[in-house]
């Protein structure tokens, strides 16, 4: 398992190895052993799978508050995505900067996206799933999101001339400006 630092710290990208065949392939997409070799001691205590039909289809960016925060292992488990962490940890060198990384079934990257980073993606191909661990359970009452196109924070999604499809709460989401960000960088 190849595991890779981004130019924002804790976050990593990671590439399982695969091994191949006439059959297909086999991959370990998560080993404990592995992430602990490497310093990673996340205890991951739920999955999520979203499936998005069309390209353009946007959700994020994505975050929960102490106390209950998340760290999600992010990957693709079918078609194209482009994944998004930004950082919103207060007094963090890198905050309000953003690392994308393109996620696909055929590539089998995957992004750990520590406590502290907002997350997103927008899909690529029609019939995209997103398969990802969480660190802890789903808390809706701690949810927090910032809007997919802040202009301070300046993503560039590469959706060329495919129009965002949203949800209605992704639509009205704050910006960076506004934030008063729970999380505090630790170096």
């Amino acid at each position: 398992m190849q595991i890779e630092d981004t130019p924002l710290a804790g976050l990593k990208l990671i590439t399982p190895r695969r091994f191949g065949d006439h059959r297909g392939f086999f991959s370990e997409s998560y080993s404990a052993r592995a992430f602990a070799e490497h310093g990673i001691d996340t205890v991951f205590v739920q999955d999520n799978h979203s499936l998005s039909m069309t390209p353009g289809t946007i959700r994020g960016l994505h975050f929960q508050n102490p106390p209950h925060a998340q760290d999600k292992l992010v990957r693709c488990g079918k078609g194209c995505l482009f994944d998004v962490a930004v950082d919103i940890r207060k007094g963090s060198p890198t905050y309000g900067k953003w690392f994308g990384a393109e996620l696909s079934f055929e590539n089998g990257r995957q992004l750990l996206v520590p406590k502290g980073f907002a997350h997103g993606f927008v899909t690529r191909t029609p019939e995209t799933e997103i398969i990802y661990k969480c660190s802890d359970y789903y808390a809706p009452e701690t949810e927090g999101a910032l809007i997919w196109n802040d202009p301070e924070i300046g993503i560039d999604w590469g959706m060329g001339d495919l129009e965002p499809m949203l949800s209605a709460k992704d639509a009205v989401a704050g910006t960076l400006a506004a934030l008063d960000s729970a999380f505090v960088w630790e170096a």
